[in-house]
């Protein structure tokens, strides 16, 4: 595992992934199959892995947060950085923020928490953790106006910022006058898209922020690392196609769940055997498994994605 601090330029340098975490059928973690969906991202060039809501971190028990850790410690080589995550709530993030202090991971993301909660506490709960355990902490945006601009100038000034994930969806990606009220608080280069392969182009061209993180990067991480390649060369023609390309799975995330989607494509492509969700969380049908294989299918068959040498940016 790379524990080195994710930097402006290292967070550039390759896709985020947001993985799903494999687990036995009786809800147990399942290292193989976590050391086979890690191999497959790696193979495709990426080098940074996020475990947060895909990998259902807002439901793990407390009791088995320390072997989740080393667990992920164990599958990942020194050329691979890990994050972790913590929270949402209060109590959660502390106890986790003890057992973090036994690794050596370059920070962790807070997991949003909207529910009773304000923003100033929200602030003082971020600001808490990442002074208890003496490292800036990834402050994950997900929601509009979660977190007011005076307040992250704040956590910026306190050091309590690693970076942001900025996850808003809107209809319009472009007209996000959030997105750009942050990039008058807080370094463009130290932001990362954080909503898949969709809005990227958007937000690292027209916004400028440094990066993107994907859930889809887990199924064909090749291709979504060339998009990234392609967006900082300004290939748009090329990176727009690999959108393209992305885009019937993600439309399938975005109608039925993204990360019920996810985790049963993973295991759908024959990349790991992702097992049961843990509850509050519920499996698909068939009839969802089986559109989700159809997209699967179009993309492991290459149809959609253009070759290297037939578009110009």
């Amino acid at each position: 595992m790379d524990n080195k601090l994710p930097d402006a330029k290292r967070l550039s340098e390759s896709v985020i992934a947001v993985p799903p975490l494999a687990r036995t059928a009786d809800g147990k973690l399942d290292r193989e199959e976590n050391i086979k969906l890690v191999r497959h991202i790696r193979s495709g060039g990426v080098s940074h892995l996020l475990y947060g809501g895909n990998a259902l971190f807002y439901h793990v028990r407390p009791s088995e947060y320390a072997s989740l850790l080393s667990m992920l410690v164990d599958i990942t080589d020194d050329q691979t950085s890990v994050v972790p995550s913590i929270g949402p709530a209060f109590g959660a993030m502390m106890d986790q923020v003890d057992v973090l202090a036994d690794f050596d991971f370059p920070t962790a993301m807070v997991l949003p928490q909207r529910d009773i909660t304000d923003p100033v506490g929200i602030a003082n709960g971020i600001r808490t953790a990442a002074e208890k355990l003496g490292k800036p902490l990834v402050v994950y945006l997900k929601f509009d106006r979660w977190l007011p601009m005076d307040l992250i100038k704040r956590l910026e000034s306190d050091g309590a910022i690693s970076w942001i994930k900025y996850a808003v969806v809107l209809d319009e990606p472009l007209k996000d006058d959030y997105l750009r009220e942050l990039l008058d608080a807080f370094p463009a280069e130290r932001i990362v898209s954080g909503i898949g392969e969709q809005p990227a182009i958007i937000h690292l061209r027209d916004f400028g922020v440094g990066g993107f993180t994907s859930g889809c990067v887990c199924v064909q991480p090749g291709p979504s690392q060339r998009m990234l390649r392609a967006i900082h060369a300004a290939r748009w023609d090329e990176a727009e196609a690999i959108r393209q390309f992305f885009l019937p799975l993600e439309d399938l995330r975005n109608e039925i769940n993204p990360i019920r989607v996810l985790h049963e494509a993973v295991s759908i492509a024959g990349i790991a055997k992702t097992g049961p969700l843990l509850p509050l969380v519920s499996g698909l049908d068939e009839a969802s498994r089986s559109r989700i294989a159809a997209a699967v299918k179009t993309m492991a068959s290459g149809t959609n994605l253009p070759k290297a040498d037939s578009v110009a940016g």
